[in-house]
């Protein structure tokens, strides 16, 4: 009996991704067929309003940038064998690091509120995610169980902030003062006129600059490769002199600081104040983004535009089909999530199967023999 070989490495980046994306919108298109519309015309309605026209693009790209940090926090955390669940709740809290320096700084300059926005969102964010890492590293807590503990924690936290500290004189709702000057992000809207009214700002390209350190540290560093052997083999890690306790608490501070970025975004870029629950899921949805990009920064980059495109065009599809709610909207995005994500593995199995039968199938051709 033939042992199954292990996919060539273009079937795992690519084809099974596209496999799985492929088998989500079927199944998508079988539900929009069940309330009696077109599924054609629903997904030709989806991508023009992701893609079609500047807003909507505009749109697509402020949600990626989101999508883009929150898969960079659970793509860190997993190089080094950590299943990060908490970017929801690191991204959460960091957004008092952001308001209280777009607070403090707003009549200066936004160039100078940007870096320093960075450093305290990021280190809030990279305390939240380094106390699961110790609890890990030190006292064997498993990091699902904490990490999602740390969100209830934050969330919890948040609304005691927004209601008895940091709420704004005279308001009613809980929310904070609001940013009017410098403390507020420029839009690219303000540079350019073909995104429309899209909250896509500045902090866009500080998620392709991200992408780009990502690839850099886990590649190109020492401490990248450490943190990869740790993740790959942990024992090996510990055989070569590598600290498994200091890799698994780097790599969560550092996923906990990226995951703040989105705070950065959102806070200062959108808001221009700390409302509750500002972080609208982003972190959740990045676990999904982190898998089907198979933990790599291009694989992360076109899974952010995918599942950006899917919040926005989801908006459009909304509106333009009655029919198809908010509620459908979210099934759809849920499914895709479904398949890319927790079911990531539905293909394998039949793909190696495949692939080792074809290269059996492959006899070497030989020479032929003299009579």
């Amino acid at each position: 009996m033939s042992v199954r070989k292990p996919l060539p490495r273009w079937a795992d980046i690519a084809l099974i991704p596209a496999l799985n994306l492929t088998l989500a919108f079927v199944i998508s298109g079988l539900v929009v067929l069940m309330v009696g519309e077109n599924p054609f015309e629903a997904m030709k309605i989806l991508l023009y309003g992701a893609f079609g026209y500047g807003e909507g693009f505009g749109y697509t790209l402020h949600f990626a940038t989101n999508f883009v940090f929150a898969g960079l926090a659970f793509s860190i955390a997993s190089h080094a064998g950590q299943f990060n669940i908490g970017a929801e709740g690191q991204a959460y809290i960091a957004g008092l690091g952001a308001i209280l320096v777009g607070l403090a700084l707003d009549q200066t300059h936004w160039l100078l509120v940007l870096p320093l926005a960075m450093l305290a969102a990021g280190a809030i964010g990279g305390l939240w995610g380094f106390v699961p890492g110790y609890l890990a590293a030190k006292r064997g807590s498993h990091v699902v169980i904490t990490t999602i503990m740390f969100n209830f924690i934050a969330a919890t936290f948040m609304v005691y902030m927004l209601n008895n500290v940091i709420k704004a004189k005279g308001q009613m709702s809980p929310e904070s003062e609001s940013v009017i000057n410098a403390g507020k992000i420029p839009q690219l809207r303000e540079f350019w006129d073909f995104f429309g009214y899209a909250p896509v700002n500045v902090m866009l390209f500080v998620a392709i600059l991200a992408l780009a350190g990502t690839y850099i540290l886990l590649w190109h560093t020492e401490l990248g490769y450490k943190i990869r052997t740790m993740g790959q083999n942990p024992k090996a890690a510990l055989y070569a002199g590598i600290s498994n306790s200091k890799i698994i608490m780097i790599s969560m501070t550092l996923a906990g600081a990226i995951a703040g970025m989105i705070a950065v975004n959102e806070v200062l870029g959108v808001q221009n104040r700390l409302v509750v629950d500002f972080v609208f899921g982003y972190g959740f949805v990045g676990i999904a983004v982190g898998l089907m990009g198979r933990n790599h920064p291009i694989g992360i980059a076109l899974a952010a535009i995918l599942f950006g495109a899917l919040y926005q065009g989801g908006l459009e599809l909304a509106f333009y089909m009655p029919a198809i709610t908010r509620e459908m909207i979210i099934v759809i995005q849920a499914l895709v999530i479904l398949f890319t994500g927790a079911m990531e593995g539905l293909f394998r199995a039949p793909l190696e199967t495949f692939f080792t039968m074809l290269d059996l199938n492959k006899k070497p051709k030989t020479q032929k023999q003299e009579g």
